[in-house]
């Protein structure tokens, strides 16, 4: 269901939820988001997302959430002070458009490039750090009896779960076992309850603005686990692009992140905690980057995006050996 089809539908839904709207003007698809669709349009004097399944058919995942799953947990944490783009809606059948929910547009930039090198966010970038740390803490901080059922994944099955997929691939790595050894040989202690956690919190998935974090995006990895998880996920290299000096997303210090997190009410860090998750975090990507090279290679999965990433498993060897070797 393209633009032309999906008009008629979300003209009627937009009518009903925003008396005098009128007609929708501008309807285009945003780019980015490899799974789901997002488009952006104005309705009256608003301008909202529509953000739903391909094709408006959501299909089960082994770990992403439900679309409307997805859009509950926004909203909690949007009303825990988490910047967020606001739902106002969450899609029906009687809606006609499939599975999927209509958000507040905010404003902003996403692309690392951008946000990293560009005069424009020149002011943003030494605030980022602290700004992650404090979101992240609210997150956190969540009542875990709010939320609606999640799946677990506390580090030993995360672990397991990688191990499975690596081991199906048939293509050995020394230094992916390497990783493997080390992590489990430092699995934390189950010591905390499990929080929730946003699962892909990351330089790439945060709206930006010259002033600094204006909302959090993509929550469909979330999921119960340890709170270290999204502050090692974060210093993972693959999302500095580039700057590798600076270990959060590329623009500020684990210092300011865990300063700003225990200042906003999180509970003290554990540095190497976070550390198990930069190194299970950077062999996670490394892993999906390698998968999608035999995907390409046996013609499973032609597109050259596929090829062009499933290049960077390599460039996770060398961040693991970075993180690993003394």
């Amino acid at each position: 269901m393209g633009g032309d089809a999906i008009i008629g539908p979300l003209t009627d839904l937009v009518r009903r939820l925003i008396p005098g709207a009128g007609d929708i003007t501008g309807l285009r698809r945003l780019s980015g988001g490899a799974v789901q669709e997002s488009w952006v349009f104005t309705a009256g004097d608003e301008t909202l997302v529509l953000r739903r399944a391909p094709g408006g058919i959501e299909r089960a995942r082994e770990t992403a959430i439900p679309l409307a799953t997805e859009a509950r947990l926004i909203a909690l944490a949007g009303a825990e002070s988490v910047p967020v783009a606001p739902i106002r809606h969450i899609l029906q059948p009687e809606d006609g458009l499939g599975a999927g929910f209509l958000m507040g547009f905010v404003a902003g930039e996403t692309i690392p490039r951008k946000i990293l090198r560009d005069a424009e966010f020149a002011p943003a970038r030494p605030l980022l750090a602290g700004q992650c740390g404090t979101v992240l803490a609210r997150l956190h901080g969540i009542d875990p009896a709010a939320l609606p059922p999640l799946r677990h994944a506390p580090a030993a099955s995360e672990v397991a779960q990688y191990r499975a997929l690596y081991q199906g691939h048939d293509q050995p790595r020394p230094v992916f076992a390497l990783a493997f050894r080390w992590l489990e040989t430092h699995l934390p202690d189950a010591d905390e309850p499990p929080c929730l956690v946003h699962g892909d919190f990351r330089n790439g998935n945060l709206m930006i603005g010259a002033e600094g974090l204006r909302a959090v995006l993509d929550w469909e990895l979330a999921h119960l686990g340890d709170r270290h998880e999204d502050l090692g996920w974060i210093c993972v290299n693959s999302w500095r692009f580039g700057m590798i000096d600076l270990p959060v997303g590329g623009f500020g210090t684990r210092a300011a992140l865990f300063e700003g997190y225990e200042a906003a009410g999180g509970a003290a860090i554990d540095p190497e905690r976070v550390k198990f998750w930069e190194v299970l975090g950077t062999l996670k990507w490394g892993i999906m980057c390698a998968g999608m090279a035999a995907s390409f290679a046996s013609g499973a999965d032609p597109a050259i995006e596929r090829g062009t990433i499933g290049r960077r498993a390599s460039e996770t060897e060398l961040d693991l050996l970075r993180l690993l070797l003394p």
